[in-house]
């Protein structure tokens, strides 16, 4: 008698994930994709909106002239560094 592979399936691997011998057709996977991709691009947009509200609300305390220029996204981070470094000598000079 030949030795069967552990588990007694006589060497049968069977993939984790894949319950009850179910295939997914064609169909049923370019759904899946597409539904991942829009959830992704929703997750995106949404990481965006938060940047861009986070971005408004950090112009909105800084000292720019004049008032109504905005400044772009790398402008602002640089604005802010410069910002927050020229505080903070002016109270280590104080």
């Amino acid at each position: 008698a030949a030795p069967s592979a552990p588990g007694g399936r006589g060497g049968l691997k069977r993939r984790p994930g894949r319950s009850r011998g179910t295939l997914r057709t064609v169909e049923t996977a370019q759904r899946i994709k597409r539904n991942r991709r829009l959830k992704a691009n929703n997750r995106e947009r949404n990481r965006m909106h938060n940047l861009n509200a986070a971005l408004d609300a950090l112009r909105d305390v800084l000292p720019t002239f004049p008032e109504d220029a905005k400044l772009t996204k790398i402008e602002t981070l640089r604005f802010a560094h410069n910002y927050i470094w020229a505080l903070t000598e002016t109270l280590r000079l104080a």
